[in-house]
């Protein structure tokens, strides 16, 4: 099997179930809902006892769910630029401020690389008239 195939099945299950991102993420815990719906979707790898939980809820065969503890190819499949206007949105987001946000860093930490991939991100849903 290879890893967007389990991506499919995770899907399919999550949608015939009518779960979710909520369900699935409470379900699995100990970690950001990014990181986890990010695992499921084939992006990121969910640690040992994270993955034997989402073996256990979405009902997957061992090796499936070893897959989910294994480091994935990350950004296979997505087109650069993105196509997804939403995710497009990102792109821009990086293109626009990613200078200013280099040359904060910097300055603040000096020459180096910001990780990526290990970070923690919130997302909240502000009012706005």
């Amino acid at each position: 099997m290879k890893r967007a195939d389990l991506t499919e099945k995770i899907l399919d299950i999550k949608r015939e179930k009518g779960w979710s991102w909520k369900h699935v993420v409470d379900a699995i815990g100990g970690a950001s809902p990014v990181l986890v719906v990010g695992a499921l979707l084939g992006q990121m790898k969910l640690t040992k006892p994270q993955a034997a939980k989402a073996g256990d809820l979405f009902g997957l065969s061992k090796a499936e769910t070893a897959m989910l503890n294994e480091v994935p190819m990350r950004g296979a499949g997505v087109p650069m630029p993105p196509t997804d206007p939403l995710i497009y949105r990102f792109y821009e987001l990086v293109m626009v401020n990613g200078p200013a946000w280099k040359a904060l860093i910097e300055e603040e930490f000096g020459d180096g690389i910001m990780s990526a991939i290990d970070f923690d991100m919130v997302m909240e849903r502000l009012p706005n008239p």
